[in-house]
């Protein structure tokens, strides 16, 4: 049985040489120009731009006929095809998807959409995880199952890097950025279910970063954590010494630094950082 994988480009897919998977890029809207995530713009080049260009910066979802047109090819080569996205509550991509499977539910039954209900890497994981299920004999309907089961067990935390620019995406309001810009407190977010929730409040890098390390510290003193990924904007050398902290810590544990992407820099600026693991059952 052969299964392809659609993702978007708000995961990390590094390894390019996987012909299994197929991101589909989402939009970044500068002004009237519009720039294909990861073909047209790179983040680097997308912090330069938000840094000297101040236009209206907006992030769009494919189109429900980029996924319908994919789906049909795919339907070609593939049994099946699992399309996981980034959570419905930060993009309608999952929705595009679900739409275009649902216009082709009848040429192409074989299609399974799911929501991830997180973002990045974790996003990734959840694919690696359905291709090693494939690999050891499992069939679709137990893929399907065991990776919505394996969802609710991710715990990800995020220290955002600018707050002007979550102000901007609309995931912050007027008086909180305010407060935030003139007190200079960073919040520190959870994602819970596919939504995003401060979990904290801190005033410095290092404090943030303390306050996601404890947060793992409570994580496994009640769950089995065999990997655990740490998120960055632009910021790879800081995230890659605070891999090498925990890594010390736990060397038990794999650690590795993944970036976030340009989509999600729109929302959370360059500096930003995170980290993120899925809690094992046995």
């Amino acid at each position: 049985m052969k299964i392809a994988w659609v993702t978007d480009s708000t995961a990390f897919v590094p390894d390019k040489g996987d012909h299994d998977i197929f991101v589909v890029p989402m939009s970044i809207i500068f002004g009237d120009i519009e720039y294909k995530d990861s073909i047209d713009l790179s983040p680097e080049e997308l912090f330069a731009k938000l840094r000297d260009e101040h236009v209206e910066v907006k992030t769009s979802q494919p189109s429900i006929g980029t996924f319908k047109e994919l789906f049909e090819q795919l339907a070609v080569d593939y049994d099946y095809i699992f399309s996981i996205h980034v959570s419905s509550h930060f993009s309608g991509t999952y929705s595009s998807a679900h739409q275009a499977a649902d216009l082709l539910k009848e040429t192409v039954p074989n299609i399974i959409c799911i929501d991830s209900k997180i973002l990045s890497n974790p996003l990734t994981e959840l694919i690696q995880y359905g291709q090693r299920l494939l690999s050891e004999g499992a069939g679709p309907l137990q893929i399907k199952e065991s990776i919505e089961a394996r969802i609710p067990t991710c715990e990800t935390y995020v220290m955002v890097g600018s707050l002007e620019q979550l102000h901007k995406s609309g995931r912050m309001g007027g008086l909180s950025f305010f407060l935030g810009s003139v007190l200079k407190i960073k919040p520190m977010l959870s994602i819970e279910n596919g939504k995003l929730d401060v979990k904290d409040k801190v005033r410095s890098i290092k404090k943030g970063l303390s306050s996601m390390s404890h947060r793992l510290d409570c994580a496994l003193i009640d769950s089995n954590i065999r990997k655990v990924s740490v998120l960055h904007g632009l910021n790879r050398e800081e995230a890659m010494e605070w891999v090498n902290e925990l890594q010390a810590k736990y060397p038990e544990i794999e650690f590795g630094a993944y970036p976030l992407g340009a989509v999600i820099g729109v929302h959370a600026g360059e500096n930003t950082i995170g980290i993120s693991w899925f809690a094992e059952n046995d």
